[in-house]
């Protein structure tokens, strides 16, 4: 382990402007990876929402293959956005310029991303959502607001009324670490925020994986984007995480599958140094 560099990337992600969105860390890994627990370490040294390991499984044409592995700060996860987003753009930008497509093999099976201009557009599993009754106390305790609708998708999903009360929420993140989800949802319409094309805005809080808020969460669009495709009637939506940081999302409902398109700007380059 002696001396090995590895190729290291910050970008922010959902963002046409460094220092909004979601930083994501991307570490370009040899053909001989690393092991899970040393993956774990640089994650937390990172102490970034995910850290992002690429190692390459060849090319064909203007198409990559690389395997996909995404860590918080505490656990692996089964399926991360933003780190794609900026994985994505890592390749594009750093690694094959030509490149138009790049096909990830991961936990939640192969998730494509290929150009559309200068935005990345992402195909990912759409989520289904049941009604989730037996929490909407807890859920209520916990944002200080009692949610119109709650559903349950492996993330919990609350819908209020208004933008406004997404924004103006303060929750108490021991109450949504309790609940028996890995992470928290919040959504509303977007109709009430003056000169913005919005169709729904979000907040995501997953105090279970380490990650009190997210600022910009592509995985919890895979639930959000059903939703609001068939309570909109409409299959194109753009959307907007009302974080301190925030983001954009170019949406798209295709049943099965979910398209998830954004903006994203490289910030900083560097080595990783395992000594």
């Amino acid at each position: 382990m002696e001396g090995v560099r590895i190729p290291f990337f910050q970008v922010d992600a959902f963002t046409q402007k460094p220092f909004a969105g979601n930083p994501a860390a991307v570490c370009l890994l040899t053909k001989e990876g690393l092991a899970e627990p040393l993956l774990q370490q640089i994650a937390a040294e990172n102490n970034l929402s995910e850290t992002a390991f690429l190692l390459p499984q060849g090319s064909q044409g203007t198409t990559l293959h690389y395997e996909l592995r995404w860590f918080t700060p505490t656990t692996e996860v089964d399926l991360c956005g933003h780190a794609t987003l900026a994985s994505a753009h890592v390749l594009f930008t750093q690694v094959d310029p030509q490149a138009e497509v790049v096909e990830f093999s991961t936990r939640s099976g192969l998730l494509r991303v290929r150009r559309q201009g200068e935005r990345l557009v992402m195909d990912f599993p759409a989520q289904a959502l049941e009604p989730w009754p037996e929490a909407l106390e807890r859920v209520s305790a916990a944002l200080g607001v009692r949610p119109l609708e709650l559903y349950q998708g492996g993330l919990g999903l609350a819908v209020l009324a208004s933008a406004q009360q997404v924004q103006q929420l303060q929750p108490n993140m021991a109450e949504i670490k309790a609940l028996a989800s890995t992470g928290l949802i919040v959504t509303a319409p977007a109709e009430e925020l003056d000169g913005e094309e919005l169709d729904f805005v979000s907040r995501f809080f997953a105090p279970q994986l380490g990650i009190p808020e997210d600022p910009v969460t592509g995985a919890a669009h895979c639930l959000l984007i059903p939703y609001w495709a068939k309570r909109l009637g409409q299959s194109e939506l753009t959307a907007r995480q009302v974080s301190a940081r925030g983001g954009e999302l170019f949406c798209r409902d295709l049943g099965s599958r979910v398209e998830i398109a954004g903006y994203a700007v490289l910030v900083i380059v560097g080595e990783l140094l395992l000594n």
